[in-house]
């Protein structure tokens, strides 16, 4: 799963990332949690911000949202929750890292773990994204992080990870069919990543500061 993610870079960064018509200027993220609001880019190249949690359209409460801020893409296509955002709404969520906790030796306490790519770059989780409208005239547009299987260097912390687009393959992404999209939603290549603990201080949302990310001292 993906329930914690960084990005801190800049608008410009974003721009030219991501090829957008407009520079945003987003404050630097160091531990997004679910429910909260979230850089997304769609079709055309644009910018956009959702609510991490996505809530189907024709939820009947926008509660569900807490429980969805991740989908296997392994079902996304089947799954009622997700299967019109699969076909209609995919998207791209900038990050420059994610969070993923391991539990010790001890089995009490669980030690979370920072993971980037190396060079530390910007780069795109493979997202899907609604929109919904309450029966009191309340909208909101939402997302959730597509997750696969781990790589080598993510089993040994968790069952699943992140669904992590290559830079070339951003418009593929947005605007081809479904069937020609499966190929991307596989691990992302080990050999490109790194991980290392950091301090329990990302276990609560409240903490949003660089010392998130910071190496563990040992």
């Amino acid at each position: 799963m993906c329930g914690r993610y960084t990005q801190t870079q800049s608008g410009k960064d974003l721009a030219e990332a991501f090829q957008l018509t407009t520079e945003p200027a987003p404050p630097p993220r160091y531990n997004i949690s679910p429910a909260q609001p979230v850089s997304a880019i769609i079709a055309d190249h644009e910018y956009r911000i959702f609510q991490w949690g996505l809530v189907p359209s024709w939820a009947k409460d926008y509660k569900i949202g807490y429980k969805l801020f991740n989908a296997r893409s392994e079902t996304a296509a089947q799954k009622p929750s997700f299967r019109t955002a699969f076909k209609r709404r995919r998207c791209l969520l900038p990050a420059d890292g994610f969070y993923e906790w391991i539990r010790t030796a001890s089995n009490k306490k669980k030690q979370p773990f920072y993971i980037h790519l190396r060079e530390r770059p910007l780069f795109a989780f493979g997202g899907l994204w609604e929109q919904w409208e309450g029966a009191d005239g309340s909208y909101l547009e939402t997302c959730t992080i597509l997750t696969t299987e781990p790589n080598e260097l993510m089993e040994p912390i968790h069952n699943r990870m992140p669904v992590i687009i290559p830079t070339g393959e951003y418009d593929r992404w947005l605007t081809a069919s479904p069937f020609q999209v499966q190929g991307l939603m596989k691990p992302y290549d080990a050999d490109e990543m790194e991980a290392y603990p950091v301090s329990t201080l990302v276990n609560s949302p409240r903490n949003e500061a660089p010392d998130c990310i910071a190496p563990l001292e040992s």
